[in-house]
């Protein structure tokens, strides 16, 4: 699989529930992001009812309609699939929250796409764990005038304190700048893979 695309989408996250008020709520139920996202109006408007993590916001306005004293946060079409009242529209922290969804596929179905004006290459990469490492990264990109425009890191599986970095860049694999920051960021990775090059979303 490889990317070949991404969508940014604005993201509106809903409290719903079986009543239309706010009274009685005793727990708000939706995916763990959605939580977070929502964690300052929760605060401030539900002080004391439980926040559950659940798979989905879909699962979360599900169960609301299982439970006068539950309430989900979802999406308008998710109020409307479960029959639930909208109690408070938008309630996000962020007004302009946005979602990045990667549009991926196998290689022999759709290649990777030329570049265009303005192209993302996405890389995972880990790094032996020695001193400077994670700084000896940035230096072919340095070097060839490539900009980072994420970067994250998330644990290995294998326990030993190791980590993978996700890793966006500016620019499209094919150009020479970026293939030869990626030639030379290669030869310092102990793991090394393109997810991708791709225009980017506006």
């Amino acid at each position: 699989m490889h990317v070949i695309g991404e969508v940014s989408l604005l993201v509106r996250h809903n409290l719903l529930r079986q009543t239309n008020t706010l009274d009685g709520i005793e727990v708000v139920m939706a995916h763990p992001q959605a939580l977070a996202q929502c964690q300052g109006w929760l605060t401030q408007h539900l002080p004391n009812a439980e926040r559950r993590a659940v798979s989905s916001n879909a699962e979360g306005a599900r169960l609301a309609a299982t439970n006068p004293a539950w309430a989900g946060l979802a999406s308008e079409r998710a109020a409307s699939q479960f029959g639930l009242h909208i109690v408070a529209h938008a309630i996000q922290d962020e007004a302009y929250n946005r979602t990045r969804f990667a549009v991926i596929t196998l290689p022999q179905t759709l290649a990777t796409p030329p570049a265009s004006a303005k192209d993302t290459t996405s890389l995972v990469v880990s790094v032996p764990n020695r001193p400077g490492a994670v700084h000896d990264l940035l230096v072919p990109l340095k070097n060839n005038g490539v900009s980072m425009t994420r970067f994250e890191s998330r644990p290995a599986k294998s326990g030993q304190w190791e980590y993978y970095f996700y890793i966006d860049l500016q620019g499209h694999i094919s150009q020479p700048h970026v293939a030869a920051a990626l030639q030379e960021l290669q030869g310092l990775c102990a793991f090394y893979k393109v997810l991708g090059s791709y225009p980017t979303s506006d």
